[in-house]
């Protein structure tokens, strides 16, 4: 998920905490654990200072993200709060671990996947069901903030007080019900139109669209590349055929451009461009407008 999604997760998740009794200091604490754990997994985007071997996109989400560092991660914020906040207490480390667990599954969905299991597998795990930056998740977390804070009312019930407010904590709580449905329902639709068209292809990917329901399925077979665009309900679209070069000479892309090894071994499967102007590699689940941002290439 992008930035501004991570950051809403851990407010919502601070709104879930009833804070009646804490000390201003505590919901101080509570709110950086939060946000913070929201966050950290995402450090790793320093790795671009010094990477000078074209390694980036797989140290990007990649063992910063994995399963087996949350409790790492999760110490890591609660030393913090108790040295510099002055609290003490496993509540910051249960919020901080789940902070930081739902960052790395909520990366799972998306196309661009992590390394959910580093250091023991390198394998991109990837679902393909949510997009990077979903409004419908923005949506949900904004009406319940708004609500949550008296912006936002329903029509009153029969008898209740006109300054009555809801409980807090168990909007934000209902908020994340309702991400964990929606992800639900997207991921099944998603998996039935990946199953579908499976056993047409050699290998077979998933990209959400921004549209709630309606997915990019990638197939591959020989050189021939299909991309369908469609839902569950309105069946799928043919979008594009691409042709790869499954004979081109990569050991020379991968010499004079080693981003493009990275490519290659990060993606799922790629597209092999090779004409009289340039060799190169391209994700075909990123294909938009007849091209992919996700090319490695170089000059012949």
């Amino acid at each position: 998920m992008d930035t501004i999604t991570h950051t809403l997760f851990g407010l919502t998740l601070y709104g879930t905490v009833d804070k009646s009794a804490m000390t201003k200091r505590e919901k101080r604490a509570l709110l950086f654990t939060a946000v913070a754990g929201s966050q950290i997994p995402d450090i790793d985007v320093i790795s671009a200072w010094w990477d000078t071997g074209g390694r980036y996109q797989m140290w990007h989400r990649g063992i910063t993200h994995s399963v087996f560092l949350v409790p790492v991660w999760a110490a890591l914020l609660t030393a913090a709060v108790r040295l510099v906040g002055k609290v003490s207490g496993w509540r910051w480390f249960g919020l901080a671990a789940l902070a930081v667990w739902i960052h790395d599954t909520s990366d799972l969905f998306n196309a661009w996947g992590t390394g959910y299991l580093e250091p023991f597998s390198s394998m991109r795990i990837t679902f393909g069901t949510i997009p990077i930056v979903d409004p419908v998740y923005w949506l949900l977390m904004g009406a319940g903030a708004l609500y949550a804070n008296g912006k936002l009312r329903f029509r009153k019930r029969s008898g209740q007080p006109p300054d009555r407010s809801p409980a807090k904590p168990r909007v934000y709580r209902a908020v994340w019900l309702l991400i964990a449905l929606y992800t639900a329902l997207q991921s099944l639709q998603g998996a039935a139109l990946y199953q579908k068209v499976k056993g047409n292809y050699e290998q077979t990917a998933l990209s959400a669209d921004f549209v709630p329901g309606v997915f990019t399925v990638i197939g591959k077979k020989g050189g021939v590349v299909e991309l369908a665009k469609g839902s569950l309900w309105g069946g799928l679209k043919p979008a594009a055929r691409l042709q790869s070069a499954e004979d081109a000479d990569l050991d020379r892309l991968f010499e004079g451009n080693p981003k493009a090894r990275t490519l290659y071994e990060w993606s799922p499967f790629v597209v092999i461009v090779d004409n009289g102007k340039e060799l190169g590699v391209y994700d075909p689940r990123f294909y938009r407008n007849v091209q992919s941002f996700l090319f490695e290439s170089i000059a012949k």
